[in-house]
């Protein structure tokens, strides 16, 4: 499975690429393939046409990462691609022992000190295969108000992002260009599956993801990957209405990702996201009832 993968994000990568685009000679209109041959790209990186081949079977046993950095200079790979291509080829040679069940991730205790110390900010912890971890008041407001504050803290009922982002009727609203947003959890989600290709978990994650969502399975397909650590996306709230909020995202050591949201300074976004804050601290106070039950009014 892990072969297969490497081989098929090589040939979507090839496939995006002309002759022209690199400097070679087109052949004319008989060219049976997009993009370039297998042989043209092997010419490229400064391989055997045989040695690329086999690594489009997925067998990269051997494959230095000096070769694999020439193949990604050859296919116009960005820094996340290549990335990606080092993390496919090695995991094609060391497959993992399957049939353990990872343990459930958690969010350190000085992780969660500093979720809770930002309670203007909306923050947001997910873990490796984007399941929410924990999260402050103001980032369950913004992010999933509907949903049971308490959720993170019971592994069998954690949301998870991408489940949300594709399932949930409310977050596909909250995002004003949601195919944008779909896209950027897949391409995220790409490189998550390259960097752990033997957890079953994530596995089972896009399979039940393939199964259910033909939009999903059409962005999955083009193995796309992206690194979202700074995105900015117009949100319509169901409280503060429209705010265009930039999302930045810290890493821990342990591989996950602490995702918190701003407004630009001085504008009617910060001001919107401000009163998310207050209302949901004001709110809060009195009691937790209240604070549900508003947030879920549309």
């Amino acid at each position: 499975m892990d072969g297969w993968q490497l081989g098929e994000f090589l040939r979507t990568r090839r496939s995006r690429l002309r002759p022209e685009d690199v400097g070679l000679v087109p052949y004319g209109d008989r060219r049976r393939v997009p993009g370039l041959r297998r042989e043209e790209l092997a010419q490229l990186a400064g391989v055997s046409a045989s040695y690329y081949s086999r690594l489009e079977r997925g067998h990269s046993r051997g494959a230095s990462p000096e070769v694999l950095d020439a193949i990604a200079r050859a296919l116009s790979l960005d820094e996340a691609e290549r990335r990606h291509l080092h993390d496919l080829a090695s995991a094609a040679q060391h497959r993992p022992a399957g049939g353990r069940r990872p343990a459930p991730e958690r969010a350190t205790a000085a992780v969660r000190q500093l979720v809770s110390a930002m309670t203007d900010v909306p923050v947001v912890v997910l873990g490796r295969r984007g399941d929410v971890l924990a999260w402050n008041r103001t980032g369950h407001a913004l992010y999933a108000g509907h949903l049971d504050p308490r959720s993170p803290d019971r592994p069998a009922e954690r949301p998870n992002m991408t489940r949300l982002v594709f399932f949930d009727a409310h977050t596909r609203e909250l995002y004003a260009d949601w195919p944008q947003k779909a896209k950027d959890v897949v391409g995220n989600l790409r490189l998550a599956a390259g960097r752990d290709p033997g957890d079953p978990l994530l596995a089972s994650l896009i399979g039940e993801l393939t199964m259910r969502s033909p939009e999903f399975t059409t962005m999955w397909s083009d193995h796309k990957v992206r690194v979202c650590d700074v995105g900015v996306y117009d949100m319509r709230h169901p409280l503060v209405g429209v705010m265009t909020l930039t999302q930045q995202t810290l890493h821990t050591e342990e591989g996950q990702r602490v995702v918190m949201a701003t407004a630009e300074p001085g504008s009617a976004s910060q001001s919107a996201l401000i009163l998310l804050a207050q209302t949901v601290m004001s709110v809060d106070d009195t009691s937790a009832t209240p604070k549900r039950k508003r947030l879920t009014d549309r």
